[in-house]
C-alpha cells in the first residue's frame, strides 16, 4: 500500500531543509547502485522527524545529503533558504557549522577535551561565544554538571552520548541530524535521550531529524518517513512504537 505523502509546503509550516528529486548514486557501470531515487522531502521546522526502513534502503543516504555531507547525484537539496547543491565544499561546511548540529552513534567525542571542552568546541571553532544560561540549562537537563571535568574515557556510554547531544545543542543550531543516536545505549539511557530530543522539540522549538531502524525511538518522533529502495513509500504522524512495528512488518523487515 502506497500512501500520497502531503508536502509540508501545502500546509503553510516553515521548512527547515527540503528535498526535490534527490538521487544518489555510488559506483559506476554494473557496480552502480542507486542509493535515493527521486525523493521529494519537506523537513518541518520545530518537528521531530524520523526516518525508517530495511537496512539498505537509503536512510543514512537520505541524512547525510540532506544535511550537506554527502552530495547528491541529481536534484535539489535545501537548509532553510540555502540551496546547499549548487554550494561549494568551503560554503557547505560553512552552512553545516552555523546552522547544523550532528548526533551519530559513534560518540566523535575528542579524547584530550573535557566533557565541557567537547561541547562547546563548535562554538569555539566558529569563534563564537557560549551562552552561559543557554549552556546551564542544557547541562541540568542532560544531568553533567557534575560530570564536566571529566574526560570521555571517565565516562559512561550514556553520558558520553548526553555530551554528544550537549555539544549539538549548545550552538543552537536551526537542525539536528541525529543517526541512530540510541544505538550504542541501554534502554534506560536511550529513552532518557530520546525524550530530552523529544523535549528540545516541543519546548525550545528545535528541528530534528533521526534515522533509526528501532520502532520505539522512533515513536518519540512527530513523524516518521518510511524508506523502501530510496524511495519514500509512507508516512505516520502521532506514531506509537506498536504501529511503525507493523509498518515496517508489511515492508518486509
Amino acid at each position: 500500500m502506497t500512501t500520497t505523502i502531503t508536502t509540508i509546503a501545502e500546509t503553510s509550516v516553515a521548512v527547515a531543509a527540503s528535498m526535490r528529486g534527490g538521487t544518489k548514486d555510488y559506483g559506476t557501470g554494473d557496480a552502480a547502485v542507486r542509493a535515493l531515487d527521486g525523493i521529494d522531502v519537506d523537513i518541518a521546522a520545530a518537528e521531530f522527524t524520523a526516518i525508517m526502513g530495511p537496512s539498505g534502503s537509503g536512510k543514512s543516504t537520505l541524512l547525510h545529503t540532506l544535511a550537506g555531507l554527502d552530495r547528491l547525484t541529481a536534484g535539489l537539496s535545501t537548509i532553510g533558504d540555502t540551496v546547499i547543491t549548487s554550494l561549494s565544499e568551503d560554503k557547505v561546511t560553512q552552512v553545516r557549522r552555523d546552522k547544523i548540529g550532528f548526533v551519530f552513534q559513534a560518540f566523535n567525542l575528542i579524547p584530550a577535551l573535557t566533557a565541557r571542552e567537547n561541547i562547546t568546541l563548535p562554538l569555539d571553532i566558529s569563534g563564537r561565544p557560549v551562552d552561559p544560561a543557554w549552556f546551564d540549562e542544557i547541562i541540568g537537563i542532560l544531568g553533567l554538571a557534575d560530570r564536566l571535568t571529566h574526560l570521555p574515557a571517565e565516562l559512561s556510554g550514556g553520558q558520553q552520548q548526553r555530551v554528544a547531544v550537549a555539544r549539538a545543542l549548545v550552538a543552537r543550531p536551526e537542525l539536528i541530524f541525529a543517526d541512530e543516536p540510541s544505538g550504542n545505549l541501554d534502554s534506560r539511557s536511550g529513552a532518557e535521550l530520546l525524550g530530552f530530543m523529544q523535549r528540545a522539540v516541543k519546548e525550545f522549538g528545535q528541528t530534528i531529524v533521526m534515522v533509526t531502524h528501532d520502532p520505539s525511538a522512533a515513536s518519540y518522533a512527530d513523524r516518521v518517513l518510511f524508506l523502501a529502495d530510496g524511495r519514500i513509500v509512507d508516512q505516520m504522524r502521532e506514531p506509537s512504537a506498536e504501529r511503525v512495528l507493523d509498518r515496517m512488518k508489511e515492508m518486509g523487515h
